[in-house]
């Protein structure tokens, strides 16, 4: 019989591009009432990358970060797995220009994970599964989530724009063991969506939210009703999600309640105990599509004692989501992996509202 080895999160390693502006700026700048963006839709800071930065240097950066936290031998990374939808080429995969970056050859599956923001997940997923299944062997694969969210100059979407990675390398559950069992839910939709050659997507705001309610909901539900769930939803520390923008995880958590039955206290209490905490560092990124589930749940793992239990609920437009419980692991309480971002919020740079333009400028080509 082939050996499966213990599997999981074995390291983290966080990234965030040098500059920022606080909402409060973009509003004045588009001549809104600030309270439209921080309390409308609580938003509070963009990150935002600078000449020279993209979705390269982010992966890379957070690369380097869990590897170096590994600590193990670069040799046994046998799988390279990239989930965005900041594709630099379209058909050269995002984990080419990582590995490149790195230094990553041989013996190893490298490839590109799309799905709108699900994409890390799914990426994460498949690793897992990877080494589950024994077809690894004994090598590790490194995951990346990673992405730059821009929209068009006075979108909507405009002030939940953001940057950032997370990278991680899976291996043994020393951070998290993410549990085989999980909870899927996809349903064709053009919620959201980026044609070839357009350089920003085209959303469609009520449509989106019903379909990330929808799909929260029915995960949720799913797990509510497995009598072999990892855990329960009342059991669980914190509830993770992807977070477009904060206001809209609070109105899924309302109807994930609804659809549960839950009152509107104990759905009250939910929200502000177990799934708001986990907002703070994707308040102070915005929207980085792939990566921002993951932000959460960086967040929230930090600390934890051995065993606690996490939910992450990872959603993507087009539309597919997907609950996920991790188990914390002996290196949660620590959780050197913060370093990573204590070190980027102290070291970028806030910008002012004509200094944005400038960049957006540069970013689409145009003066």
């Amino acid at each position: 019989m082939t050996h499966v080895p213990p599997t999981g999160i074995a390291s983290l390693g966080l990234a965030l591009p040098s500059l920022a502006l606080p909402v409060e700026r973009l509003a004045t700048l588009r001549g809104v009432d600030p309270a439209k963006y921080s309390i409308g839709l609580g938003c509070k800071t963009i990150a935002l990358c600078a000449e020279g930065e993209d979705v390269v240097t982010l992966a890379t950066r957070a690369a380097e970060r869990a590897l170096a936290r590994w600590g193990g031998d670069r040799s046994r990374i046998g799988l390279i797995a990239v989930g965005t939808e900041t594709a630099k080429d379209m058909s050269r995969p995002l984990s080419a220009f990582v590995a490149e970056k790195l230094g990553l050859s041989g013996a190893i599956r490298s490839y590109e994970v799309k799905h709108a923001c699900y994409g890390g997940t799914l990426a994460l997923r498949q690793a897992v599964e990877w080494r589950r299944s024994g077809a690894a062997g004994d090598k590790a694969a490194l995951v990346i989530a990673a992405d730059v969210a821009l929209y068009a100059l006075e979108d909507g979407g405009e002030p939940t724009q953001g940057a950032g990675a997370v990278a991680f390398v899976v291996d043994a559950p020393l951070l998290a063991d993410v549990a085989t069992r999980s909870y899927a839910f996809s349903e064709p939709a053009f919620d959201f969506w980026r044609p070839v050659g357009q350089s920003f997507p085209s959303v469609d705001g009520p449509l989106s939210l019903d379909c990330y309610v929808k799909a929260a909901s029915s995960c949720f539900g799913q797990l509510a009703a497995d009598p072999e769930a990892p855990t329960t939803i009342d059991a669980a520390t914190f509830a993770c999600f992807h977070v477009p923008f904060p206001k809209m995880v609070a109105k899924a958590v309302k109807g994930i309640g609804e659809s549960l039955g839950w009152d509107e206290t104990k759905t009250a209490t939910f929200f502000r105990e177990k799934v708001e905490p986990t907002m703070v560092w994707n308040r102070e990124i915005g929207n980085s599509y792939t990566a921002a589930t993951w932000f959460a749940v960086a967040h929230a793992l930090a600390g934890r004692s051995v065993g606690e239990t996490l939910l992450a609920f990872s959603y993507g437009s087009g539309y597919g989501a997907e609950l996920l419980t991790l188990r914390a692991g002996e290196l949660a309480k620590a959780a050197s992996y913060t370093k990573d971002l204590e070190e980027d919020f102290a070291s970028r740079r806030v910008v002012e509202a004509d200094e944005y333009a400038r960049l957006r400028a540069h970013h689409v080509g145009v003066k």
